[in-house]
């Protein structure tokens, strides 16, 4: 069954989770946002119009849950040494560049996990920057060429502290709940566990593939991964912003009781595991016939009542966004955005008008 729309304009599917006016929301239902699907919004000339996604709002001071999923759900991050040493690099490099505060991760074969913080209001350009690293030097060593990832990246904020802690264990569980390992501590790919459970920092090697590049001609240039394109970077978590969880001590009684969650619920599920070797030994460019899907939800809470004040605060948003976007993009460069609004990218041809009349 599908929504009707105007003359040619694409059509959406109905599915469970979706809702067809902002104003159709639910307002006061722990279980009503769960999945965002398409939402149909209503510009400001109060006509309907798709939107594939929620809307990004920049809070300086909150928490995200960021995820990104592999093309196809192709197991382009599947563990392997070289693998592992040039996420780290470029992990390391891309939080010191951006001064990000990176909370925990995990690297799957085909997505990744960050929990992270951008007081200074650059979530966007870190992950463009992480994103596209990845992109180029995983694609390189696994020999894929194109598009990497299937779809923007997902942010969504974290709003209370139990919603945190139980996000924090969903990122660690990954390899044990899908009966890959039988053990958190045995997944072979990267991993926030280790660094969290001591509190020291890591050191990985950034490989500078500009200086290769520059070096010698194509036909002469040495591997990709020699040691004179290696740069030292560290990796360093930040604590969890929970009270208490500045000492190490609260953080491994967490993790101790988290793990062992963690895997009973791994030995209830699956009585056999498909174990490292196997699992390292898998194709990256394997493409699985039917990748699991989702519905991304609004946020995290646990708390009913952050969840509908998000909501609200959401709507409220989109009422301002959605007019100045369209006046924005109609070449108006005085469009008031709300406070921690993404301007639409404008192609220089829809600039020059503007700047002509100014002018």
């Amino acid at each position: 069954m599908t929504s009707k729309v105007s003359k040619g304009s694409r059509r959406l599917s109905k599915v469970p989770g979706t809702f067809e006016t902002l104003e159709s929301l639910p307002k006061n239902s722990e279980e009503s946002f769960e999945g965002t699907g398409a939402i149909r919004a209503r510009s400001a000339a109060g006509r309907a119009h798709p939107v594939s996604r929620p809307l990004r709002i920049l809070d300086l001071s909150a928490v995200y849950l960021t995820t990104v999923r592999c093309l196809q759900g192709r197991l382009f991050l599947c563990p392997s040494t070289e693998t592992y040493e040039v996420l780290g690099g470029v992990l390391a490099r891309a939080v010191r560049l951006h001064g990000v505060e990176l909370f925990s991760f995990n690297f799957a074969s085909n997505h990744l996990h960050l929990i992270v913080r951008a007081p200074r209001g650059n979530l966007p350009h870190f992950m463009q920057y992480l994103l596209s690293n990845i992109s180029k030097k995983v694609g390189a060593l696994v020999n894929w060429r194109g598009s990497f990832w299937e779809r923007r990246y997902s942010a969504q904020p974290i709003l209370d502290d139990a919603a945190l802690l139980a996000k924090v264990g969903y990122v660690l569980a990954h390899g044990v709940k899908e009966g890959l390992v039988r053990r958190c501590s045995e997944w072979p790919g990267l991993s926030a566990l280790p660094l969290m459970r001591d509190g020291q920092p890591r050191t990985f090697r950034w490989w500078n593939w500009t200086r290769r590049c520059r070096s010698a001609a194509p036909a002469k240039r040495a591997p990709l991964l020699d040691k004179r394109w290696a740069e030292a970077e560290e990796l360093r978590l930040t604590h969890l912003p929970l009270h208490g969880f500045d000492r190490l001590s609260v953080i491994r009684a967490f993790l101790q009781e988290c793990v062992r969650a963690i895997e009973q619920e791994g030995r209830r599920a699956h009585r056999t595991v498909m174990g490292v070797a196997r699992l390292c030994a898998q194709r990256p460019l394997h493409r699985p016939s039917r990748p699991e899907r989702s519905p991304a939800p609004w946020c995290h809470t646990t708390i009913p009542r952050l969840r509908a004040e998000y909501m609200d605060g959401y709507r409220s948003f989109d009422a301002v966004y959605r007019p100045a976007s369209v006046a924005w993009r109609g070449g108006d460069l005085t469009a008031t955005f709300p406070a921690g609004a993404v301007r639409p990218f404008l192609w220089p041809i829809a600039i020059q008008p503007r700047l002509a009349d100014a002018a």
